[in-house]
C-alpha cells in the first residue's frame, strides 16, 4: 500500500477548490471532490467540505490521502498466468470462473485477492480499493488484462483507455453465423426487465462494436472477432443479442445450445497499449485456454491457427472498418 500522510501545496491560481487541486495533483476532479467531501482537505488550516469552495492564488491547501478499508483476505485456490511484468505493469491471462473485483454478493476469492497475495495493492486517493486494475473482464470471460503497479501508472493507463489508445481484440464462438462483417452502433443501458442484464436501450450510453467473420464451424457455429469503440458492460454480448446471435455458453443472453459448453466462449486474445513510462507501443497475445482451443481445433471447418489468427486481427479490422474511433 502506498504511504498516506498529511501534505500541503500552494495554489497557483484562483478558482474552485476541486478544479485547482485536481490540476496541481494530476488527479481526476471526481476523486478530488470525494476527498474534499470526506473532510480531508484544508485551506489555510481550515477544513473545507465543498468542492466548489473558491480558493485564491497563494493560499495553502492541505490534504491527506485515505487508505482503503481493510477487508477479510480470502484463501486463493487458483493461479493466473503472467504474460509480462516490469516495474510499472503486470499483464495477465485471466482464467474462466474468476471474478475480478470483490463485492458483497461474491463469496469466493477474486483476482484482487490473488493480486494482494502478490503484493500489488493500490487504492485511490479517496480510499477506494482498486488494486491497479484498469479494465475488467466478466467472470467467465478469459484473456488479457493489464494491472498498474502505482497510482501514477494507473492514471496514465486509464487515460489511454479513455482515448482508445489502449484496447483489446476479442475472439468469440457464436451459435449462428453473421451474414457479413458488421458494425453495431446502439446505446446500452441496464435492462429494465432484468437487472442482471444490459440491453440496447434508447437514451442509453453510446456504444459501438465491430464484428469480423473468421471461420465457420460445425452445427452452424462461427468464430468471430470483435473490436470495441467503447467500453460498456457486457457490450459484445448485448450487441450480438441485438443481431439475434449469442456466444456459446452465454445463457444469460439467450444461448440455448448443448449444455456441454462449459462457459461463455469469449476471449480477449490481444491487448495493445503504450507503456506508461517509456511510451513504447506494445502488444500482448493471451493464449486460449484448453476448452476453447479444443473446440476451435475440432469444430471449425478450416484449420484453426491461434497465433496466426491473433497476429492478423489489427490489420484485418483496419482494412475492413478503418481506424478505431472513440465513442
Amino acid at each position: 500500500m502506498e504511504e498516506r500522510k498529511d501534505q500541503e501545496i500552494v495554489a497557483t491560481q484562483e478558482g474552485r477548490l476541486d478544479r485547482v487541486l485536481s490540476a496541481l495533483l494530476g488527479e481526476s476532479r471526481n476523486q478530488i471532490a470525494r476527498l474534499i467531501e470526506a473532510g480531508e482537505v484544508r485551506v489555510d488550516g481550515q477544513r473545507v467540505a465543498k468542492p466548489s469552495f473558491k480558493v485564491q492564488a497563494g493560499q495553502r491547501i492541505g490534504y491527506r490521502f485515505l487508505d482503503a478499508p481493510k477487508r477479510e483476505e480470502m484463501p486463493v485456490d487458483f493461479d493466473v498466468e503472467v504474460l509480462y511484468e516490469d516495474e510499472a505493469i503486470l499483464v495477465l491471462n485471466k482464467p474462466a470462473g474468476v471474478v475480478v473485483h470483490p463485492a458483497p454478493s461474491v463469496r469466493e476469492p477474486t483476482l484482487v485477492d490473488w493480486l494482494v497475495r502478490r503484493g500489488v495493492s493500490l487504492s485511490t486517493l479517496s480510499g477506494e480499493e482498486r488494486h491497479g486494475i484498469v479494465h475488467r473482464l466478466d467472470k467467465e470471460t478469459t484473456g488479457a488484462l493489464v494491472v498498474a503497479k502505482s497510482n501514477a501508472v494507473h492514471r496514465r493507463l486509464a487515460e489511454e483507455l479513455q482515448s482508445r489508445r489502449m484496447g483489446r481484440y476479442y475472439l468469440a464462438v457464436i451459435d449462428h453465423p453473421l451474414r457479413e462483417d458488421v458494425t453495431v452502433d446502439a446505446p446500452i443501458a441496464r435492462n429494465p426487465k432484468n437487472r442482471l442484464k444490459m440491453a440496447v436501450v434508447e437514451g442509453g450510453r453510446a456504444a459501438r462494436t465491430d464484428f469480423l467473420k473468421l471461420a465457420e464451424g460445425e452445427n452452424g457455429t462461427e468464430l468471430i472477432a470483435a473490436r470495441l469503440h467503447s467500453g460498456r458492460t457486457h457490450q459484445i454480448r448485448v450487441h450480438l443479442a441485438s443481431l439475434g446471435r449469442h456466444i456459446l455458453g452465454d445463457r444469460l443472453y439467450g444461448y440455448r445450445g448443448p449444455a456441454r459448453i462449459p462457459r461463455v466462449f469469449l476471449h480477449a486474445g490481444l491487448l495493445y497499449l503504450s507503456h506508461p513510462l517509456t511510451g513504447e507501443r506494445m502488444e500482448f497475445r493471451a493464449p486460449l485456454f484448453a476448452d476453447m482451443r479444443e473446440y476451435l481445433t475440432t469444430q471449425t471447418r478450416s484449420s484453426f491457427d491461434e497465433s496466426t489468427t491473433l497476429d492478423a486481427l489489427p490489420g484485418r479490422f483496419r482494412d475492413t472498418f478503418g481506424p478505431l474511433e472513440r465513442v
